[in-house]
């Protein structure tokens, strides 16, 4: 279920995106190399930073300092990428772009906007739902969800499914409590989207 509940697809240390690596070393003139699906970061010297086999790192623990400073520069462009690719999993299925206009950037947050989806029931009184997003500064995304329509959450369902495939990550759902006014709501939006879709 995608409303009435907080998610957070955390990400994985032990996982980082090749083309957000390439980019991060192209800024700090670092040179790599990648060799099938092997990819080394030279280190001037010292043996391999990092090795991605796949998007599984392996760090070079000696030189800390220069790890740090790649995984600064990583993680920028990667909260970008998480940016990019929960706005493209929504758009996807049907769903329209809003800019939060009271969020401020932060050092630990560096995103904020919502995900609008409009309902296909003409018997549904609030047709229009809405997801929150923060894009926090490691590219950890936290979603924030109240009430949706059936056809709107189920959207939402195979929206959030295409992030966890991207994110190599299975999110963490935190469900809300459901208010009393909504409570028998929700029974009914899912017993007419069954009539109406089919329950599919």
């Amino acid at each position: 279920m995608s409303r009435f509940e907080t998610s957070r697809f955390v990400r994985n240390k032990q996982v980082m995106r090749l083309d957000c690596v390439k980019e991060a070393c192209d800024k700090l003139g670092w040179k790599y190399q990648l060799v099938g699906e092997v990819l080394t970061i030279d280190a001037g010297g010292f043996g391999p930073l990092i090795t991605i086999t796949g998007n599984q790192v392996t760090y070079n623990n000696h030189m800390r300092g220069d790890v740090r400073r790649l995984q600064d520069i990583y993680d920028e462009l990667n909260a970008e990428y998480s940016r990019r690719t929960v706005i493209n999993a929504f758009k996807k299925n049907g769903f329209t772009f809003k800019s939060n206009e009271k969020f401020q950037a932060s050092a630990t947050e560096k995103f904020s906007f919502y995900m609008v989806g409009r309902s296909k029931d003409k018997e549904e009184s609030e047709p229009v739902g809405q997801i929150k997003f923060t894009i926090m500064a490691d590219g950890t995304v936290v979603s924030d969800s109240n009430y949706l329509p059936e056809d709107v959450n189920k959207r939402a369902h195979a929206s959030m499914d295409i992030i966890d495939g991207d994110f190599s990550s299975k999110r963490v759902m935190t469900k809300k409590d459901i208010p009393p006014k909504y409570r028998e709501k929700v029974v009914q939006t899912k017993a007419r989207y069954v009539k109406l879709f089919g329950g599919k």
